[in-house]
């Protein structure tokens, strides 16, 4: 990964919200904390590849988080300032931190966004739609000139309340990202590997399912692959994990500029990482701690993780195991 340094490789235009959270878990509580699809994912993208955002934020949102993104190197001229009080969100998590609670949300300024691609945007080869609205996805992709790849987001809300622009933008879109009870929603189906088969019938090639604490599965026209999720001792705040593993992993392919499939499987791994790094503390403070040697050493331990023999013949009589 020492090529990763660089920072090099193609661009990635991430479209989606910026938010004030206000978060408590079993472990602590924030107020007015920095979040947002859009931040989550192009953080953990920039790790490995310049990052764009075209969101919009309140005339309250404090400037020090926007200063945090620019020191990350992120472009942030698609960030709308307009007067009003910038998208809020209250939740909480119990001991089963994959369920989120939400007790309240403002959208404020979210409520009235449309968004604005920048010219300079718009050649953009490598493309996050994070989690909003799919109409405004379709908006995004009607500015964009001829993307490599799209890889999109969606949930459980827009899959009952619009599920036909949904399936509109998994039609212009080469991946697609759901969790499992979503893409099982959209599906009408239990069987993951059914729902997987009808959300690449919609258009994308590539359909990841995100299984929280259990990893992550991504299916192609021909295989599967199943990424584990990292075990950590302690999960501070799982909020933003999903857009970080989505980030993480565009970021890495957009680096690499490469998309076969044992680089999908790199790319999903390296999602994955991020994630895990994401959760160990609130808001975005572990990736402002993260360094690219962490990053390279975790991915080594999901290989040690993942790493089983080849199947052998074997006598079935031979002991393996001894006690006494």
């Amino acid at each position: 990964m020492a090529s990763q340094e660089t920072n090099g490789g193609c661009s990635v235009l991430t479209v989606g919200s910026f938010a004030l959270d206000n978060v408590k878990t079993p472990l602590g509580e924030v107020v007015d904390a920095l979040g947002g699809a859009a931040v989550y994912s192009a953080v953990a993208a920039s790790f490995f590849s310049p990052a764009m955002i075209v969101a919009v934020a309140g005339e309250d949102f404090p400037p020090e988080h926007l200063k945090f993104l620019e020191d990350r190197r992120i472009d942030i001229k698609g960030v709308q300032i307009v007067p009003g009080k910038s998208f809020r969100w209250w939740g909480s998590y119990e001991y089963d931190l994959n369920q989120a609670h939400t007790l309240r949300t403002e959208l404020n300024v979210f409520s009235d966004f449309h968004p604005v691609v920048p010219e300079s945007y718009r050649d953009a080869q490598y493309v996050f739609l994070a989690n909003i609205d799919p109409d405004l996805q379709l908006e995004v992709l009607d500015q964009l000139h001829n993307p490599k790849l799209v890889v999109c987001d969606t949930m459980n809300f827009w899959i009952e309340g619009k599920r036909d622009s949904v399936i509109k933008v998994l039609e212009r879109s080469d991946i697609s990202f759901m969790n499992d009870a979503e893409a099982r929603q959209l599906c009408g189906t239990s069987s993951l590997v059914k729902a997987a088969e009808t959300i690449r019938s919609f258009g994308p090639s590539v359909a990841i399912i995100k299984k929280g604490e259990h990893g992550a599965l991504m299916f192609t026209e021909c295989t599967h692959f199943a990424a584990p999720a990292y075990p950590l001792a302690e999960v501070k705040d799982p909020t933003g994990a999903g857009d970080s593993f989505a980030g993480g992993f565009i970021g890495y392919l957009a680096h690499t500029d490469e998309l076969s499939e044992r680089n999908l499987r790199k790319a999903t791994v390296y999602g994955s990482a991020l994630a895990s790094f994401n959760v160990e503390d609130f808001s975005l403070e572990r990736m402002r701690r993260l360094t690219q040697r962490e990053i390279s050493d975790r991915y080594e331990e999901f290989k040690r993780i993942s790493y089983f023999e080849e199947t052998e013949m074997f006598d079935h009589d031979h002991v393996v195991i001894r006690r006494g």
